[in-house]
């Protein structure tokens, strides 16, 4: 009987030390009072988001076989560590300071994993410790290899602390020529791989290249049937890093989310989200490199964060084409606040994939520092969907190469600076008919904007059959090689609005119905010239 006391006094001990070791790391997550302070204004009605809870139970990998040298392989450790915490109903697992080699990493329920200190999550660049698995890729269904990170019908999910989380996405990626020096393009070449047949493309391996012939729209195989297929081309397959799919209750609070295979972190069909003081990077060269791809999820909150990356950076979908309004599940109830993007195709971004509708979205006193666009709405016929109810407020901007606010309703699936701006959207003479492959914009609102330095003020570019609809901007400035471009819109609203251009140019209306145009101004402070082509129809200017 005194055996048995000592050894639960022993285990009791060894529990209070593994909190008490937590706890003595100082590190705090994100508070009930700044979650409500991010409510503050909110122009819909969503309920206060809440931090998962759990319990005071807390192993480290490194007491199932984890070693932190970067060499040993560690899948086994993280998994046998977070199905030990599992079992005793969650708790936390520890991440100690080191470089903790491993193959992909599930979540479970009620698993918060805590990073400690100088600790790195190194992914290996091994494809085939990653099995092919049915995904929703590009707002599509598919398969993947299996992401990095993973939680599936999880609830109270936490990746928390101050350690990163590296993909190795550089082994998965194909890398195009004009994105790197010809130094570092030839040291790509020679480090293996091959050449698309035009030599402007290096992809990792023979298989990727014959993959990527097999996509008829953006990076999605079509052909592939059966498993033995799909394994012949498991190196195009590149995975996004992080992909909660069903989750409830999720936080992610302080880490850094780096260098992915493909999309870095991407949340799916899930509902209540705290993201918190995260980095998120990428390299700006990086193929479909995005940071955060919110897709069909509800009652979501991005605050405290930056992201430095190579595509779209806060970017809302829902779903693509007819899978995406098969599923029918909008991305809805977003806060994003206090964000900073560098490199980019686009700060705050909705679409290109929004076929199961996007509402609700508030953005607010954020930063974009050289993103090829700033705020970013793009769609094209075929996708469907209703982008709705969007608030932005507060935004300053500068070095954006293209245009700090963006309506594309003709985008082509190229990144904004790899198209010719100087061709005009291609409008075929017969309108088509609306049907549910129509996509809308309506109902955005947009104020106190600041842009210092981009090719043009803006430009709107809706569809004949259906113009973007109901935008209202105010009390901004925009700072531009040129003037602004409005076309296909109805319902516009500008007030207070101060163009200065290079070139002199103010505003082209084009094809504009019922726009309400209120103190716009010049650099000279007079007002501005607008130019009106096409058939313009109760614009109203004062």
């Amino acid at each position: 009987m005194k055996l048995f006391s000592n050894i639960k006094l022993s285990l009791l001990a060894c529990l209070i030390l593994s909190v008490s070791s937590l706890q003595a790391s100082g590190y705090k997550v994100i508070s009930k009072s700044e979650i409500k302070a991010a409510y503050k204004n909110l122009p819909f009605e969503m309920p206060l988001l809440k931090t998962p809870k759990f319990k005071k139970h807390s192993v480290n990998i490194v007491d199932f076989g984890a070693v932190g040298d970067g060499l040993t392989l560690n899948t086994e450790a993280f998994d046998k560590a977070i199905k030990a915490v599992a079992a005793k109903g969650g708790g936390t697992v520890v991440i100690p300071e080191g470089i903790w080699l491993t193959g992909p990493i599930t979540l479970l329920s009620n698993i918060n994993l805590y990073t400690e200190k100088n600790s790195l999550v190194l992914f290996s660049p091994d494809f085939d410790l990653y099995p092919i698995v049915d995904a929703i890729f590009e707002g599509l269904n598919t398969k993947r290899c299996q992401s990095p990170l993973t939680a599936k019908n999880a609830e109270n999910v936490a990746i928390t602390g101050y350690g990163i989380f590296d993909g190795s996405g550089d082994a998965w990626r194909p890398v195009k020529k004009d994105k790197l020096t010809d130094r570092q393009f030839k040291n790509l070449v020679k480090s293996g791989g091959v050449l698309s047949t035009d030599g402007k493309t290096w992809f990792p391996s023979e298989a990727s290249r014959r993959a990527q012939a097999m996509c008829v729209d953006q990076n999605v195989p079509v052909g592939p049937q059966t498993d033995a297929e799909w394994e012949e081309i498991r190196d195009f397959l590149r995975p996004v890093m992080l992909n909660f799919v069903n989750c409830k209750n999720i936080l992610f609070d302080g880490v850094t989310f780096q260098n992915s295979p493909a999309w870095n972190l991407h949340p799916l069909m899930s509902e209540n989200i705290i993201i918190n003081r995260v980095t998120v990077r990428n390299p700006w060269y990086s193929q479909n490199g995005d940071g955060i791809d919110l897709e069909s999820c509800k009652n979501t909150l991005i605050v405290n964060s930056s992201f430095d990356v190579g595509d779209d950076a806060i970017c809302m979908k829902s779903g693509k084409n007819e899978d995406g309004r098969a599923r029918n599940i909008p991305t809805e109830n977003v806060i994003v606040d206090n964000c900073v993007v560098y490199h980019g195709h686009g700060g705050f971004v909705v679409g290109s994939e929004m076929s199961g509708d996007v509402r609700n979205i508030k953005v607010s006193n954020c930063s974009f520092l050289g993103t090829d666009v700033g705020l970013r709405f793009k769609s094209t016929r075929g996708r469907g969907g209703v982008v709705e109810n969007i608030y932005i407020e507060n935004i300053n901007m500068t070095d954006i190469p293209t245009d700090p606010l963006l309506f594309d309703l003709f985008y082509g699936g190229k990144g904004p600076a790899e198209e010719d701006e100087s061709a005009p959207t291609e409008v075929s003479k017969v309108t088509p008919p609306v049907t549910v492959e129509t996509p809308a914009f309506k109902n955005i609102f947009i104020k106190n904007i600041h842009s210092n330095g981009s090719n043009r003020a803006m430009l709107f570019n809706g569809l004949p059959e259906m113009k973007v609809q109901n935008v209202h901007v105010e009390n901004s400035v925009f700072k531009s090689k040129q003037g602004a471009v409005i076309n296909r819109t109805n319902g516009l609203i500008m007030k207070n609005i101060k163009i200065e251009s290079d070139n002199g140019e103010f505003m082209t209306l084009h094809d504009v119905d019922n726009a309400s145009l209120e103190n716009l101004t010049d650099r000279k402070g007079k007002t501005g010239k607008i130019i009106q082509t096409g058939e313009n129809k109760n614009v109203t200017i004062k």
